[in-house]
């Protein structure tokens, strides 16, 4: 494996000097799994790359293994940190029979992984000390003797080839209690003994914290998870500079270091890009980026996110939601059918709404504009629908009495009655918008839903609060905004009265 990432370390060296130590690279997508060690070790990623002058952008806690395997050879990620026993179980479904083969499975896909970084970070089961000298639970094989034991696992790992459904058939498991939870929620369930057994990452520093003991796999269950970078094989050609700068990562991070570096921020609470900008500077002599730049960062960027997020989806969704009100309202059997459908896409969950789009359009702003999108049509067709259907009938026909033709009738009678109504709905795809679009640091689309998941990652209530009052204020400022647009839209006769 080490030999087919230095042919690949030397092909970089080769387009490096082809194409000169001068001009800029492109810029380098950078991701990182929903977990501290995957943020902490893209943090790491990005700013290699930037120290070798690459426009680099981290694009964090995507989510799990399958969807940055898949944005990676689509093009919507240019590289991420990886584990072999991931790639070979789970990733490429048992194609390969060991690490050795990875490399030309990958090449295949159109990927290149790297030497090891120098750590694993291996699958294993958790229970409470105290349980496990009670009970006297030692190995994985133990646990078939206690099927009243309360398992919490990762949702992930419940659905995993390499993990639980792996685990109950090699060890014959009787437990029926298994739950599926976040990651760092069951550290905290085990803590307060809600569950008694979790899925642990070995390098977690919340074994130790919560006081845990690892059950030896005594049959082998997990395979070898050896930290690997994984990226495009076109990078070396786009970005050869910064593939070498992220290349030096290769053998400098062993277990008990990078287990250090993960408790700095889960337990230490340190800001991931901090940790990862401090470790990058005393290991390669990277200066640390300026504190201000990190403050415009925590604020500017995801407010600018956020608002961006807001208002493309809702001006798109007025754009198309005000017609397809004024249809509706013309035509009854069509309207009724058209706010049936938007009533169901309403009813999708928005986390199901927004996987369904990564196929579809990727990662980053696009899928959650989408989304937003979708789920802001309802409120403004319904309204619009509703605003034109309750004008009074003899208002029409005076109009058209008059002589007015119908376009006339629409924007000088039929719209202006209905603009409070029209304007009630836009108001209230806006807050729904607002409130919708923090899901979007799912799918990498930034926003105050970024500072919002950190917070649940780590337990840290002030992050959760920096993202959810911006949020909360957001929408006020919206619903204030198109109050004053209602006051001077809306005849004064129109409005109700104070």
């Amino acid at each position: 494996m080490r030999s087919a990432g230095g042919a690949v370390a030397v092909l970089a060296g080769l387009a490096l000097l082809a194409t000169g130590a001068a001009g800029p690279e492109p810029t380098v997508r950078i991701g990182s799994k929903s977990f501290t060690e995957g943020v902490v070790l893209g943090d790491v990623l990005t700013d290699l790359a930037r120290s070798a002058g690459a426009d680099a952008v981290a694009v964090r806690a995507l989510g799990g293994s399958r969807v940055l395997f898949d944005a990676l050879r689509r093009g919507g990620l240019d590289a991420y940190v990886e584990y072999t026993g991931t790639l070979r179980f789970e990733l490429l479904a048992g194609a390969v029979a060991s690490d050795d083969e990875l490399p030309a499975a990958l090449a295949r896909l159109g990927l290149h992984m790297s030497a090891p970084l120098g750590f694993e970070d291996t699958y294993a089961l958790a229970v409470p000390e105290a349980l496990a000298a009670r009970l006297g639970l030692r190995t994985i094989s133990d646990l078939r003797h206690h099927p009243e034991l309360r398992c919490g696992f990762s949702s992930e790992f419940m659905a995993r080839a390499d993990g639980w459904p792996r685990l109950r058939q090699v060890y014959a498991l009787p437990q029926r209690d298994v739950r599926g939870l976040e990651h760092d929620l069951a550290y905290r369930a085990i803590g307060r003994a809600a569950i008694d057994v979790t899925d642990v990452y070995t390098t977690d520093p919340e074994i130790s914290y919560y006081r845990l003991r690892v059950l030896a796999d005594d049959r082998g269950a997990f395979p070898v998870y050896r930290a690997v970078i994984l990226h495009r094989a076109d990078l070396a050609r786009r970005a050869p500079r910064a593939l070498l700068a992220m290349r030096r990562l290769e053998g400098q991070l062993d277990e008990p270091r990078m287990r250090r570096l993960n408790g700095l921020v889960k337990l230490d609470h340190l800001p991931a890009d901090a940790v990862a900008a401090s470790f990058v500077a005393a290991r390669f002599g990277v200066p640390a980026p300026r504190a201000a730049s990190r403050v415009v960062e925590a604020l500017l960027r995801p407010t600018a996110q956020h608002l961006f997020l807001t208002a493309v989806s809702l001006a798109a969704a007025i754009a198309l939601g005000v017609p397809a009100g004024v249809l509706a309202a013309r035509r009854r059997r069509l309207g009724q059918v058209l706010l049936g459908i938007l009533g169901i896409v309403q009813t999708i969950p928005s986390l199901a709404l927004l996987v369904f789009m990564l196929p579809l359009l990727g990662i980053g702003t696009r899928p959650a504009v989408a989304a937003l999108f979708l789920y802001g049509l309802l409120p403004i067709v319904r309204s619009t629908f509703v605003g034109l259907a309750t004008i009074a009938p003899e208002l029409r026909e005076s109009a058209a009495a008059l002589g007015l033709p119908p376009r006339t009738i629409l924007w000088r009678i039929e719209l202006p009655l209905a603009a409070q109504a029209i304007l009630a709905g836009i108001k209230t795809s806006a807050v729904i918008n607002v409130g919708t679009a923090t899901l979007g640091a799912l799918v990498g689309a930034g926003g105050y839903g970024q500072s919002i998941l950190t917070g649940i990652r780590l337990d840290d209530l002030g992050l959760i609060m920096a993202g959810a009052v911006p949020a909360a204020l957001l929408a006020l400022v919206f619903q204030g905004a198109f109050g004053l647009i209602e006051r001077a839209c809306v005849p004064a006769g129109l409005r109700p009265a104070p």
